[in-house]
């Protein structure tokens, strides 16, 4: 029994990695529409949303099968807990990809103008985050998940000054409003995907430590 109780966390583990498979190929692609402003990207975008909502529900439905069915370990059942947090992290993640492709689209309908952000380098950020929380996770590796918590504060950083100088240019040239507005909540959606990754890596430490370090805590290790 226990040796077919791992298979199955086997199989929920590859899951989860075909979720955020899909998850990270959106995010990328939403940032390349924005790149090349090709809106045939954005319907890329639109169209794996329902897959990755499917996932979700079905990953979320073996997780609970498995809790509901065994009694599980205290590091399987962190797993198990990790695995339903992480699957909701990338749900969202998903949802900003489709948020990006919208206000790409949005743009799509202006002139093309130089906005004095540099959108693509944030993405670059956030999506390593992402990449590095999920290199965690498959490799149990708390040690690198920590590091993408240290990554937090320079996404924040890099969508402050977005705000900044994206509001400056509201103000100083009111013609370009609405490509402004649409880069500024494009870049608040990369920093919520940064805010994901770290979800993600609090529960890869979770998981492999017993640790919660969610809102900087430092409680003892669970047994």
């Amino acid at each position: 029994m226990r040796v077919k109780f791992h298979q199955s966390l086997d199989e929920l583990k590859e899951k989860l990695l075909v979720m955020a498979g899909l998850a990270e190929q959106a995010i990328q692609r939403s940032i390349e529409a924005y790149r090349t402003r090709d809106l045939s990207i954005c319907e890329l975008v639109f169209r794996s949303e329902p897959a990755i909502n499917r996932l979700e529900r079905e990953i979320d439905q073996m997780a609970l099968d498995l809790l509901a069915m065994e009694q599980p370990m205290a590091i399987d059942l962190r797993f198990i807990l990790s695995v339903i947090r992480i699957n909701a992290d990338l749900e969202r993640v998903g949802d900003q990809a489709v948020n990006i492709a919208v206000r790409v689209r949005e743009m799509g309908a202006f002139a093309n103008v130089d906005l004095p952000v540099d959108i693509p380098k944030l993405a670059s950020m956030s999506a390593t985050m992402v990449r590095k929380a999920l290199q965690a996770f498959i490799e149990a590796d708390a040690s690198l998940a920590e590091s993408v918590l240290r990554m937090d504060g320079q996404v924040d950083a890099m969508n402050d000054a977005a705000f900044y100088a994206l509001s400056s240019l509201i103000k100083e040239q009111p013609d370009q409003t609405p490509q402004a507005l649409n880069a500024l909540i494009i870049a608040r959606n990369l920093e919520r995907v940064g805010d994901h990754a770290t979800n993600i890596a609090e529960d890869v430490i979770f998981w492999v430590r017993g640790a919660d370090v969610r809102h900087g805590n430092t409680s003892t290790p669970a047994a």
